[in-house]
């Protein structure tokens, strides 16, 4: 069965607040997406301040492994919420309105780290319901986003178990972000929340996600 439904040639996008958190929180199932003929578009909105040359290059080559059909660290993003939606919604090539996605990924609420708040609110908004929103909206949450204990739960699971190597690839051309065990962005704390989420679905290994939307 194709991801979430959706049919070859459908249109995916995911918004993450840095470069490394797309794959963190969704690489599996982009890569999943990929292979089945979706395309996938991912677009960061907060650029790196530190080692900003060696994070894009990090960045083409996650995307290029996740075999992404386009990726964008967008540039001049603004600083108010109000702003910040606007610019979600029509700002880049990437724009909600330009790309019109079937599928939009975003930070799900819950996170410690104020920037995933911030893209997760303003992104949720851009995609309220209206002419051409997306027909799918689901959150995503990296391994640094279980602590504290999310308020909603992740229901949705996808079967990663295949697109599992992949994820692994992209995760390493981001050698920079990854972490020695026990730390939440290390291989082996990635795999064991993977095996936790493939056992509460029944699979090997899974990626979960909060449901905001979805539309079939």
């Amino acid at each position: 069965m194709p991801v979430f439904g959706l049919p070859s040639g459908s249109r995916a996008l995911i918004i993450a607040p840095h470069p490394d958190d797309e794959t963190l929180g969704a690489g599996g199932t982009l890569a999943r997406l990929a292979q089945e003929g979706v395309q996938v578009h991912i677009l960061v909105l907060v650029a790196p301040e530190l080692d900003a040359d060696l994070r894009a290059k990090e960045f083409d080559a996650a995307c290029h492994t996740l075999a992404a059909t386009d990726h964008l660290i967008a540039p001049d993003t603004p600083n108010t919420p109000y702003d910040l939606v606007g610019f979600i919604e029509s700002g880049t090539r990437m724009g909600l309105e330009q790309l019109a996605p079937d599928l939009l990924l975003l930070p799900a609420a819950g996170s410690h780290h104020h920037d995933h708040r911030t893209v997760h609110e303003a992104a949720l908004a851009a995609a309220r319901p209206r002419t051409r929103a997306p027909r799918i909206v689901l959150g995503y949450r990296g391994p640094d986003d279980h602590w504290p204990e999310p308020a909603i739960p992740a229901r949705l699971g996808v079967d990663i178990t295949r697109a599992r190597s992949v994820k692994d690839e992209a995760l390493a051309c981001y050698a920079s972000q990854l972490r020695p065990d026990p730390h939440p962005r290390s291989l082996p704390r990635i795999h064991a929340m993977e095996d936790v989420a493939g056992a509460r679905a029944g699979t090997e290994a899974a990626e979960q996600f909060v449901v905001y939307r979805m539309v079939v």
